[in-house]
């Protein structure tokens, strides 16, 4: 038989997560679990070093799309699905690509996944009574929650945690801004330098401590 006409070296492929020789694995390079790829032996040594899971932090998809002129959309940035809402920021509302991820990842590797990072980039306005309803953030997880607990039960990924990003307003890495807030807590801050660090408690707050407290079975 001849060997495939690409290079295969399967120690690169991250030798230290896999540890089985995974249907998808099998199937991409067509080797079978004694290491024989189309008449090509490949040392399987490392098949039974493995971590014990992966994390991954999931917000949002994006559609490619080839390059236009007035730079609007290109490899990277992609162009907007019309069946989905989006944020003040662009980013789409998909809890249904947090749960194809998790089944991606957990059938390639077959170990433990956790959810390490999760959340919503929003614009949050103090009401006159210094109350925060910051809706949109619980529907948003909401939906993310409900999407993985369906990667679980029907798909049987072993999601083994999950934290949401984040416990209190942070300037945000990706643009440098306060306003993008993501946190359960407000923090007394501007783009500006001003503010006093105060600090209020938002609805998804009180929300998010009965969906700990309850494990879940309250959304």
């Amino acid at each position: 038989m001849q060997p495939l006409p690409i290079e295969l070296n399967l120690k690169q492929k991250k030798a230290d997560t896999y540890g089985s020789w995974t249907t998808v694995a099998s199937n991409i390079t067509g080797a079978s679990k004694n290491g024989e790829v189309l008449g090509a032996v490949v040392d399987m040594s490392w098949s039974n070093s493995i971590t014990g899971g992966i994390s991954l932090s999931y917000t949002s998809n994006n559609i490619s799309a080839a390059k236009t002129e007035d730079n609007s959309a290109d490899f990277q940035v992609g162009v907007r699905n019309p069946y989905l809402k989006y944020s003040d920021w662009g980013w789409a509302i998909a809890p249904d690509g947090s749960r194809y991820c998790l089944n991606l990842i957990y059938d390639r590797y077959q170990i433990p996944v956790m959810v390490v990072e999760n959340g919503f980039g929003a614009v949050d306005r103090i009401d006159t009574d210094g109350s925060i309803h910051d809706t949109y953030r619980i529907d948003y997880l909401k939906q993310q929650i409900q999407a993985m607990e369906q990667a679980i039960r029907i798909d049987g990924v072993h999601l083994i945690g999950y934290t949401p990003w984040s416990a209190f307003d942070i300037v945000s890495g990706g643009t440098g801004e306060m306003e993008k807030r993501y946190g359960f807590i407000y923090v007394d801050k501007q783009d500006d330098g001003t503010g006093t660090f105060d600090r209020i408690r938002k609805d998804s707050f009180y929300w998010y401590q009965k969906v700990i407290r309850s494990n879940g079975e309250t959304l």
